[in-house]
């Protein structure tokens, strides 16, 4: 059953550049892992300095996998160093 990731991003003004470049690395890791279905990065409107990515997954295992990967963690801690916030993970799956 699929999963749908939600990522949640804080950061501050003039930091939108290297948050893009880390996202662009992070982003060329996740497609070439198993079991990675799909992924969009939303800015919201009404709140300059919030992103959202909605990443899709075949399964929350590979979702687990993928998060716990050494190459991500090392870019994950990167994006949390920059923004001086954690990112913050949502878990969601259809109801039948």
């Amino acid at each position: 059953m699929t999963v749908k990731i939600l990522i949640k991003r804080k950061f501050p003004q003039g930091k939108a550049t290297q948050l893009e470049q880390m996202l662009i690395e992070l982003r060329r890791q996740t497609v070439n892992q198993p079991g990675y279905v799909s992924g969009e990065t939303l800015q919201r409107l009404d709140r300059p300095g919030e992103m959202l990515v909605i990443s899709t997954w075949e399964s929350a295992d590979h979702w687990r996998r993928w998060s716990f990967n050494p190459d991500r963690l090392h870019v994950q801690e990167k994006i949390d160093a920059l923004l001086g916030t954690p990112t913050e993970y949502e878990v969601y799956t259809h109801q039948p």
